[in-house]
């Protein structure tokens, strides 16, 4: 049986993800593929951080994520610090910690490999 694909038209402009930690750092998924694959299911969405408490995260899944507005500095356990910019593209290990701060506000489309609603 076939299965039809889903779509989120204008999902950068339209989509607006909950806010999740402190005052400022919004996620939410848009779609996953948690029901067509229950054992290794990826989920999609958007992460918006605004000016403000820094996120500290740790993943428990892999994620990769490009940034498609503003700008975020990004760094790592290792010392490692990128300040990120518009299509920028990141991989994050599984175990990693990252922290994620911004002087104005910074949009990220982010594909993991975890349940919708696990981050």
């Amino acid at each position: 049986m076939a299965t039809p694909f889903q779509h989120h038209a204008a999902a950068q402009s339209t989509y607006k993800p909950p806010l999740i930690a402190n005052e400022n750092a919004f996620l939410g998924d848009v779609f996953s593929s948690e029901k067509e694959n229950p054992e290794k299911p990826i989920s999609c969405g958007f992460y918006r951080l605004e000016e403000g408490t820094p996120l500290v995260y740790e993943y428990t899944y892999d994620e990769m994520k490009i940034i498609v507005e503003g700008e975020f500095q990004i760094s790592d356990e290792t010392g490692q610090t990128v300040t990120a910019k518009p299509g920028d593209v990141f991989y994050f290990p599984k175990g990693s910690k990252i922290t994620f701060t911004t002087e104005s506000y910074g949009l990220g489309f982010f594909t993991g490999q975890r349940a919708l609603g696990a981050a």
